[in-house]
């Protein structure tokens, strides 16, 4: 809800989304509050990424349809509607007590209008719906509030057929203004998919959570080579990457893409994720899958034999090929969750070898990516750069936070990737993933730095880096993936999941070590 002040009066906008099982709506509802306010409705709709011009037709003085191949949108209103320029405008006053509504609809050309829906009725039913879900929601003490508001906005970004969740509603907000760090986010990641189901199983959540599971296990059917990084929300494969050369950008930062080039890349953590992913759901009471053994030995096998290749890693590098230390360690987890999880492997034979791939994997990190003269592990084998993704190597259990070792990476990072008091991915400058220089601070690393002061019982930093990280949401509690801390503003995608799951982890992360629970 928005509320507008002038000098004649006061009045609030409301606008939502409903629950339906038919058609997309936006309603906007206009409220007066207190005496008489002149407001002006106006709809300039482009299809196709601003190409296509819409024919508009008009059944009716408060109804314009607007039609270009197989798309149709319906404004519906309260009020009469005057046609200009293939647009639409509405101009009113609005006085106290006074209400005027909106309908916007989606759907197909070809089909019937989606009905008409009675705008009070559906913001009745809205608002019980989403304080009925939020209200199963687990205790997170004083930041009870900002963990049900992430995980709002993880159902909103749930595609309700399929269970998948969308990395972000947006595609093309630059990381840097002005910049070329511009992707398409509107689909589904692996990667995301174990965090995201910890954070939905801590919270409490158990229904979200088995949807997800289930659309990662239907994602990833299929021979094991051929397992792409993310998918479409129904689990479409094809996501070929394509720029707009006809739309400027986000303050005119360009390309605009569609489509992401990256889920065809090799990245070797997504297989200790989907392990990491069904070790989870199982702890938190779901029954493995009939073809789970299936699935467990092809991933394996073929894991076994590829996870010793360099690769794009966590962060989709268009540069050059590394061994990347975070992806040798996620193959590690999926050969140590398979070894140490009954569930997941009974056979004690096959324990036993997975244990072994797990050992081997183990110290081949230990020895290939720490760099002795830091002290710490780094970026890649050999390397001398710093990389936040490191961060997790204790939330996943490969190190211990305590470790000597694991205290100098949090120092080194801390040294090197701070910036404005926010964690850095990794040091652009370096030219290791082949694009300009120069983004925002990324807020789900900074999260992750929180879950590591955490279990270092860094109490004190752990809380005062999370106040700041929840200080820079919007102001309806919303994330993007980073921050610009000189000019105070987000970047990149528009809310962003991942920065949502690290809150709602850390949340409970703090929480539990504060209890001295692992």
């Amino acid at each position: 809800m928005t509320e507008f002040r002038t000098s004649s009066g006061r009045v609030e906008v409301i606008d939502f989304m409903p629950i339906v099982d038919v058609g997309s709506y936006v309603i906007r509802i206009v409220r007066g509050v207190a005496g008489r306010v002149g407001m002006q409705c106006s709809i300039l709709p482009r299809f196709g990424y601003g190409e296509a011009v819409p024919w508009i037709e008009r059944p009716d003085k408060q109804t314009a349809v607007f039609v270009s191949g197989p798309d149709m949108l319906i404004l519906r209103s309260d009020i009469p509607l005057d046609g200009e320029d293939r647009s639409v405008k509405a101009e009113f006053t609005i006085g106290s007590g006074e209400t005027i509504s909106f309908i916007l609809t989606y759907g197909a050309s070809y089909l019937d209008p989606p009905w008409r829906v009675q705008a009070d009725d559906e913001l009745d039913r809205t608002q019980r719906f989403w304080s009925k879900w939020s209200s199963h929601s687990a205790d997170a003490g004083r930041w009870s509030a900002a963990v049900k508001r992430s995980l709002v906005t993880l159902k909103g970004l749930t595609y309700a057929p399929s269970g998948g969740i969308v990395a972000a509603a947006t595609t093309s907000l630059p990381e840097m203004i002005g910049g070329s760090r511009n992707w398409d986010y509107r689909y589904c990641w692996i990667r995301d998919a174990a965090f995201t189901l910890f954070a939905f199983l801590r919270a409490g959540h158990h229904e979200e959570a088995h949807s997800f599971r289930d659309w990662l296990l239907r994602a990833v059917a299929g021979k094991p080579e051929q397992m792409q990084i993310m998918y479409g929300v129904g689990g479409e494969r094809n996501l070929d990457e394509s720029e707009l050369p006809w739309l400027p950008g986000y303050e005119k930062s360009s390309p605009v893409r569609i489509g992401n080039d990256a889920a065809v890349q090799a990245q070797l953590d997504i297989y200790g994720e989907v392990f990491a992913a069904l070790t989870f759901a199982m702890d938190g009471g779901f029954a493995p899958v009939e073809r789970s053994p299936k699935l467990r030995r092809v991933i394996l096998e073929h894991l076994e034999k590829v996870w010793s290749n360099p690769d794009n890693g966590i962060w989709e590098i268009r540069g050059s090929l590394q061994h990347f230390t975070f992806s040798k360690v996620m193959a590690w987890v999926a050969f140590d969750r398979a070894a140490n999880h009954a569930g997941l492997t009974p056979d004690e034979g096959e324990r036993t070898h997975y244990r072994k791939m797990a050992a081997r994997i183990h110290a081949e990190v230990c020895e290939r990516a720490f760099n002795i003269r830091l002290g710490c592990f780094t970026q890649a084998y050999g390397s001398p750069h710093m990389d936040a993704a490191l961060l997790l190597l204790p939330i996943v259990g490969f190190v211990s936070a305590s470790d000597e070792r694991m205290l100098n990476t949090v120092a080194e990072i801390e040294r090197r990737l701070l910036r404005g008091g926010f964690v850095s991915r990794y040091d652009t400058d370096t030219n290791i993933d082949g694009l300009p220089p120069g983004e925002g601070v990324f807020l789900p690393c900074s999260f992750w730095l929180v879950e590591n002061y955490a279990l270092q019982h860094r109490f004190g930093d752990a809380e005062k880096l999370f106040d700041r990280l929840l200080s820079v949401a919007n102001d309806v509690g919303l994330l993007a993936e980073e921050y610009d801390p000189k000019a105070k503003r987000l970047l990149g995608n528009f809310p962003q999941a991942l920065s949502h799951v690290a809150m709602v982890n850390a949340a409970f992360a703090l929480i539990r070590a504060r209890q001295g629970v692992r």
